[in-house]
């Protein structure tokens, strides 16, 4: 299985929560976040980050099933 992580940067206004929780995972990029790798081996963590962000602006997919994991409002 493999996730799928995407930013609506248009959505995003830069808090860092998910950059200074998974540094591994999320960078800020001229103030908005942005994943360092698209795709992932599925992380518990980076999904509480998804749920996490105030402005819902990261959004995880299921590659194979193309199922929304997160920030789906």
């Amino acid at each position: 299985m493999t996730w799928h992580i995407e930013v609506d940067r248009g959505a995003c206004m830069g808090s860092g929560l998910c950059n200074g929780t998974l540094p591994d995972h999320f960078r800020l990029v001229a103030g908005k976040a942005e994943p360092v790798l698209p795709s992932i081996e599925p992380d518990e963590d980076v999904l509480d980050a998804a749920d996490y962000c105030p402005y819902r602006a990261i959004h995880i997919t299921d590659q194979a099933t193309g199922e929304d994991l997160a920030a789906t409002d």
